[in-house]
């Protein structure tokens, strides 16, 4: 089996997660796990399993205004450090570059921690955009949880690596 896992990643949280996601996919076969910006269509074509994750901003998706805040905020903020590939495009606009794929998938986010009602999801964005090009989910969307100082929750990766290998399980 191959996966890819492609992220978005402002703070790096959503990195970190991607990469746990990846450790726990490993032991069924190649992973590749790509920032969005170098997610072509010739990388995610060739997979057994699309696995697609972003930073939750203003209840969903990012969009370019709240990726230039974020970007901002670091800027304005000792305590943030952007992630090495935060200013390339977001999930929003690599979505819409993309025909239909037709690939097993599953979608993440990271978000603060809280009620989903309150603090929205962009995992099910990405789930609804997945479908759209004519995915098929193996898996829930999927949520790890970042503190309001923007510190990823106690064990979330590790939380990431069991949902790495209950989608390898899934899609295997």
């Amino acid at each position: 089996m191959r996966a890819v896992v492609v992220y978005e990643s402002m703070y790096g949280n959503t990195h970190l997660i991607a990469d746990s996601i990846a450790a726990g996919l490993e032991p069924v076969g190649e992973v590749v796990v790509v920032p969005v910006d170098e997610a072509t269509p010739e990388v995610v074509s060739g997979a057994d399993l699309l696995v697609v994750g972003g930073p939750t901003h203003a209840h969903g998706l990012s969009r370019t205004a709240t990726r230039a805040s974020a970007v901002e905020m670091a800027a304005k903020d000792d305590d943030l450090e952007l992630d090495e590939d935060a200013e390339g495009p977001g999930l929003r606009d690599w979505f819409d570059t993309l025909g239909s794929l037709g690939l097993p998938a599953a979608a993440f986010d990271t978000r603060v921690k809280g009620p989903a009602l309150l603090t929205g999801r962009a995992s099910k964005g990405i789930a609804k955009r997945l479908r759209q090009i004519g995915c098929s989910l193996v898996a829930e969307p999927e949520s790890f949880l970042v503190t309001k100082e923007n510190h990823l929750v106690d064990d979330e990766e590790a939380h990431a690596r069991r949902f790495g290998a209950e989608l390898a399980a899934a899609a295997g």
